[in-house]
């Protein structure tokens, strides 16, 4: 189980919500993310929306209160079902990089690359990440095809 909090904002600095998502996160939450919406009056706002564990509930409710602009605060209690994952480094021509692979009942169904070590990569072979990002798909993809033999 966990919780969907959801508080509207409308009258913030938007510079103050860089600061938010980080601490959130260091809290335990389990994402944050926002979305543009009109309140009443038609008053352009900000919805944030955070996920967490019930432990991490009060405390995250807590410092929106403090933190926001926001007035009050909506939180609904979710079941949520998700994929197992593991970590492994595969070897690239870049080195050996960190990919996260996504199971159900065993079995592969999708993998991602680390963003901040393909990020790095991108800046210190001065090339587009979106380059790296096709380069190590190509070499999961091959490790994946002799992983799928054995």
């Amino acid at each position: 189980m966990v919780y969907e909090i959801n508080a509207n904002i409308d009258d913030m600095n938007s510079e103050i919500y860089s600061y938010i998502y980080e601490q959130i996160l260091k809290m335990g939450a389990l994402d944050v993310y926002t979305q543009s919406i009109y309140m009443k009056k038609n008053r352009p706002a900000v919805k944030l929306s955070v996920i967490c564990e019930e432990e991490k509930l009060d405390e995250i409710v807590e410092f929106i209160l403090k933190e926001t602009t926001t007035l009050g605060i909506r939180y609904s209690k979710f079941s949520r079902k998700t994929l197992d994952r593991k970590m492994v480094k595969i070897k690239t021509k870049y080195g050996n990089i960190s990919i996260k692979f996504a199971y159900y009942k065993s079995k592969i169904l999708k993998y991602s690359p680390e963003y901040e070590e393909c990020k790095v990569i991108a800046e210190n072979f001065n090339i587009p990440l979106k380059v790296v990002y096709e380069d190590i798909t190509c070499t999961v993809n091959k490790y994946l095809e002799s992983f799928n033999k054995k």
